[in-house]
């Protein structure tokens, strides 16, 4: 489990430099500009690498070294960010989006190399829910803390620190050794296209992922206006979210102990459980429920994010992880920007309270059909698995 450490640390470490710069970067373009379409831009920008070069990007990955990808990855991230420091609005799009493709690359390479560096037995599970763990408190800490940074230290310090980061990052994946199990494929993305078909638990779980992140997305984008109308302003929106934080916390260290479950059954009850907590907060009249609920929300919704990627990463043929990873991270950047455009636009015509209703409802539809079409899978992983992991 060495290399796994090294890998946690990097990804840590440049994890917490990226989220420092997420509320500073609207932030300052908004200081630049004045404009809130200009800073919303900001935010868009991040969605189209991901749309455009996903799959090709998965092609890249299991072509190339795993290891040598993900390096390259954050010695360019560390680049694209620095070119923020011209200070420019235009520098500033063209960083976001470099540093975007960089992400692109590197979130497939890290998803189809953890199981080559674990196993897949239940030490992966661990991985998976230390790192899902890691992104809670990362979510947590790292905004407020780019934001004091950003009144105290200035944009440029925060910058120097995403930097530093990404070079951190790079150094620790480069003390992991090179795995000689891990292959790498010589075909294309027409041939990671069809292993994907080919697997009923990825052609399954594909709709169904897509479906449930659209629905999250419109509710998320719903909840700032619900919590300004109805818990009484972006004070209490921020307890809500911090609550949403610690729930998801939760659902990352519950997740790992769910091996000898169905994944059909944890998925379907993660969703329901989710769609039930979206649906009880958007009800609320007061801060307490919101909060509960959005702990529950937190806690099923990383159920459902980390259950079928570590399901996923037992079941595929590692040659094909990273192709694979990258189709499902292009449709969540797609789902991710219906829901937050629909949502809003069904609350402005409709009503807050029909949009935010209709969404919890096509949450728990999805769990039902995921509860009879998802293969039955996830069950204890085999000994072979274990022993192997006792060795990695």
């Amino acid at each position: 489990m060495r290399d796994f450490r090294f890998l946690w640390t990097g990804r840590a470490v440049s994890l917490l430099g990226s989220w420092l710069l997420v509320v500073a970067v609207p932030a300052h373009m908004y200081a630049l500009t004045g404009s809130v379409f200009a800073t919303g831009l900001t935010l868009a920008a991040e969605y189209l690498p991901a749309l455009l070069l996903g799959p090709m990007a998965g092609v890249l990955v299991d072509r190339w070294d795993r290891r040598r990808v993900m390096i390259a990855a954050d010695v360019f991230r560390a680049g694209a960010v620095a070119v923020m420091l011209i200070g420019t609005p235009a520098a500033i799009y063209v960083a976001v989006i470099a540093e975007s493709v960089g992400a692109v690359v590197f979130r497939p390479a890290a998803q189809a190399h953890v199981p080559a560096v674990v196993g897949t037995g239940r030490a992966l599970s661990s991985a998976n829910s230390w790192n899902a763990a890691t992104d809670a408190v990362v979510r947590l800490v790292g905004p407020p803390l780019g934001g004091v940074l950003l009144v105290w230290a200035g944009f440029e310090v925060l910058i120097g620190l995403d930097v530093a980061s990404y070079l951190v990052s790079a150094v620790a994946i480069a003390c992991t050794r090179r795995r000689s199990s891990e292959k790498t494929g010589r075909s294309g993305l027409k041939a990671g296209l069809k292993a994907l078909g080919e697997l009923k638990l990825a052609r399954t779980l594909l709709p169904l992922t897509g479906v449930f992140l659209a629905a999250n997305a419109a509710l998320s984008a719903l909840l700032v206006p619900f919590g300004v109308r109805n818990l009484g302003g972006s004070t209490q929106v921020g307890m809500v979210l911090s609550a949403l934080g610690v729930g998801f916390l939760a659902g990352a260290v519950a997740v790992r102990w769910l091996d000898r479950v169905q994944l059909r059954t944890v998925l379907a009850g993660a969703q329901l459980g989710t769609a039930g907590g979206f649906a009880v907060l958007f009800s609320a009249q007061e801060l307490g429920i919101a909060m509960i609920a959005a702990v529950v929300i937190g806690a099923f919704g990383s159920i459902t994010v980390v259950a079928p990627q570590t399901a996923l990463q037992r079941v595929a043929d590692n040659e094909y992880l990273g192709r694979i990873s990258a189709v499902f991270l292009a449709v969540e950047a797609l789902a991710t920007l219906i829901g937050a455009i629909v949502g809003p636009w069904v609350a402005e015509s409709v009503s807050l309270s029909f949009a935010a209703m209709g969404a919890a409802v096509i949450t728990a539809v999805g769990a039902l059909v995921g509860a009879v079409t998802v293969p039955r899978v996830m069950l204890a992983p085999k000994r072979s698995n274990e022993q192997a992991d006792s060795h990695a």
